[in-house]
């Protein structure tokens, strides 16, 4: 990740780890920043399976004002199982916006799962958003996924075995069961 392509945060917000106690603010945080409440579902669904491996929130002056989630996906490649996620849904409140919060929300969650031993994160996005991070489209090209495409990105976090054959990439269950829904 370069630092000259991620802005500085204007108002510092500390970023921590969710605990249950955040749930209700969560929720309703992604209730007001998504129009339709998939995404709410999505983390409420993802943590009911056991799925979540990450969830953190930036709070400033003591409210929560943003939040980003990852969870576990079954990702084979090389005949062999990689430690994979899917970072999603990211959020930050308006009034927060422009300020560096999701950007540091993203690069917290890189350092958290690099740390964990994570190999790949994909993410379904704006390239050039998360491209200032390191993800890419060519990382994700060639995993069998629903969400292939070229706003389906994939950065590489560890230095584990080279992974020369992409093969499948599974999302957790909740993220077919939004699909239905939507």
């Amino acid at each position: 990740m370069s630092d000259r392509k991620i802005r500085r945060m204007k108002h510092p917000a500390v970023i921590r780890a969710a605990t249950w106690a955040d749930a209700p603010v969560v929720d309703a945080l992604l209730r007001t920043c998504f129009p339709r409440d998939e995404e709410a579902r999505l983390v409420q669904q993802l943590a009911i399976d056991g799925d979540l491996v990450l969830v953190l929130v930036a709070e400033d002056d003591d409210a929560v004002v943003g939040m980003i989630a990852a969870s576990r996906m079954q990702v084979a490649a090389d005949t062999r199982e990689v430690a994979a996620v899917a970072i999603a849904p990211l959020a930050v409140v308006r009034a927060a916006r422009g300020q560096g919060v999701g950007e540091a929300l993203v690069a917290a969650a890189i350092a958290h799962l690099r740390s964990a031993g994570v190999e790949l994160a994909f993410v379904l996005g704006d390239p050039d958003y998360y491209g200032r991070f390191g993800f890419d489209a060519a990382t994700a090209r060639g995993f069998d996924s629903p969400y292939a495409g070229e706003n389906f990105l994939g950065i590489r976090l560890n230095d584990g075995p080279c992974v020369h054959t992409p093969g499948a990439a599974t999302h957790a269950r909740a993220f077919a069961a939004l699909g239905e829904d939507a």
